[in-house]
C-alpha cells in the first residue's frame, strides 16, 4: 500500500548522494516513494569508478552521475577529493529546478547548504549514520574534530533531519533544534505468510561490507569446520580479495562477489539463516541498524547478531534470532544450534515476519518519509 502525500502542487526534489546510486537501497526506496506520490525526483550521484551511465531513469527517478575529474583522480584521498565533489555537485544542482534539496549523509551537505542559499529552498539532511563515528578509527584527531565542527556549522542551515533509527534520532535531536524523523531501512517486499527455505542444505547468508569489523574472516573459518552447513558470502570493500581467496579454498563456502540489490531478497529467502555480526567495540556499530536484519525479518529468516549493541537488541526484542558474544566459539554454537533445530528456525523466522508486517516494512516507513516532506509541499 502506498501512502500518498497530500499536496497542493507537484514538488521537485533534488537528492544528492556520494555514490553511484546503483547499490544504495535507501536512496532508491525514498526516491521511488516520493515519485510515486506524484512528485519529481532527481538524484545527483558520484560515480567514482565510472561504471554507470551519466544519465539514467530508475523507477521514475532521474539519475545524474558525476565522474571524477582529472584532479579528483590524482588526489591521494577523499580528504582532498571531497571539496572537488562538493563543487561539482553544486554546479550540477544549479542546472535543475528544485523545490527542496535532500542531502544523504554529511559528505553531500556542503553542496546542499550552498544550493539552499542560492535558490532559497528548504534543506533536508538524511543522516544514514553518525559521520564522526564512521571515520574516527581511520583518521587523525585533527581531521575528526574538523568533521565535527563542519557538521555543527552545516546543521544550522538544515530545515529537517531524517535518520535511520531512534538512537540516531536522539543523537541529532541533542544537536539540532528542528524536527528529526526516523525512517528505517526496511524492505518493500514482505512475505504474506511463512515459507520454508529452498536451499537443499542448511545455508547461512552474508551480503554486505567485507570489513574486519563484520567478523567475516572468522565466519569463513568457523563454517569451514562445521559439517552440514553451507555459507554464501558476498559484498564489497577492503577484504574482498582476501575473502574470495579464503572461500576458494573451502568446499562449503561460496563467494558471490558483488551482489546486485535486486538479488539480495531472493538470496535471503533461499537461505536458512542470515549472518549479521558487528564489532561491538566500534561506536558506529553500537548504534547501527543493518538492512540485513530487516530483510531477514521480511523473509522470515532467523538472524545471528552481536549481543549488547542495537542490532542485537532488536533481534532479542523481537525474538527473531540469536544475539551472541563476538567470538568464534559463540558463533560455532549458534550455527550448530540452528542447524540442528528446524523448529527453532521456523519459530524465530515467524516471529521476525510478524514484526516485519507490524512495523519493520517500507509501507510504514514511507508514511513517515512523506509526512516529513509534507511540510515543504
Amino acid at each position: 500500500m502506498i501512502w500518498y502525500l497530500e499536496k497542493r502542487i507537484d514538488m521537485k526534489s533534488l537528492m544528492i548522494v556520494s555514490n553511484n546510486v546503483l547499490r544504495d537501497a535507501r536512496v532508491q526506496r525514498e526516491g521511488k516513494s516520493i515519485a510515486r506520490a506524484g512528485h519529481q525526483v532527481r538524484v545527483i550521484g558520484w560515480d567514482r569508478k565510472g561504471e554507470a551511465s551519466k544519465e539514467e531513469e530508475i523507477d521514475g527517478i532521474q539519475v545524474t552521475r558525476i565522474r571524477n575529474s582529472i584532479l579528483m583522480r590524482i588526489a591521494p584521498s577523499d580528504l582532498f577529493r571531497n571539496p572537488l565533489w562538493w563543487r561539482l555537485a553544486y554546479k550540477e544542482g544549479l542546472k535543475h529546478e528544485f523545490d527542496v534539496v535532500h542531502c544523504h549523509d554529511l559528505d553531500t551537505l556542503h553542496s546542499g547548504v550552498r544550493l539552499k542559499k542560492k535558490r532559497n529552498t528548504p534543506l533536508i539532511f538524511d543522516a544514514h549514520e553518525i559521520f564522526s563515528y564512521m571515520i574516527e578509527e581511520d583518521v587523525s584527531r585533527i581531521i575528526l574534530n574538523y568533521a565535527k565542527r563542519m557538521e555543527r556549522s552545516l546543521l544550522r542551515d538544515v530545515d529537517h533531519i531524517i535518520t535511520v533509527n531512534e538512537a540516531l534520532r536522539k543523537h541529532y535531536q541533542e544537536r539540532f533544534e528542528g524536527n528529526v524523523t526516523v525512517v528505517m531501512n526496511c524492505p518493500e517486499q514482505v512475505l504474506e505468510e511463512y515459507e520454508s527455505p529452498t536451499s537443499e542444505e542448511f545455508t547461512i547468508l552474508y551480503v554486505g561490507t567485507l570489513h574486519k569489523s563484520r567478523f567475516v574472516r572468522e565466519l569463513v573459518d568457523v563454517v569451514s569446520s562445521i559439517e552440514g552447513v553451507q555459507l554464501m558470502i558476498g559484498g564489497e570493500k577492503e577484504l574482498y580479495s582476501e575473502i574470495e581467496n579464503k572461500s576458494s579454498k573451502t568446499e562449503n563456502v561460496q563467494f558471490l562477489g558483488t551482489v546486485p540489490l535486486e538479488n539480495v531478497i531472493p538470496l535471503t529467502k533461499q537461505s536458512n539463516v542470515i549472518f549479521c555480526m558487528f564489532d561491538p567495540a566500534s561506536r558506529i556499530n553500537q548504534v547501527g541498524s543493518p538492512n540485513k536484519i530487516f530483510e531477514a525479518m521480511a523473509m522470515g529468516r532467523p538472524v545471528i547478531a552481536t549481543k549488547g549493541i542495537l542490532s542485537g537488541e532488536i533481534v532479542e526484542k523481537e525474538g527473531c534470532g540469536l544475539a551472541i558474544d563476538y567470538d568464534g566459539q559463540s558463533l560455532r554454537k549458534a550455527i550448530t544450534t540452528l542447524r540442528d533445530s528446524q523448529s527453532l528456525c521456523e519459530q524465530m523466522g515467524e516471529r521476525g515476519l510478524e514484526a516485519a508486517k507490524r512495523e519493520y516494512n517500507w509501507s510504514t516507513q514511507e508514511r513517515s518519509l512523506l509526512k516529513a516532506l509534507d511540510h515543504f509541499a
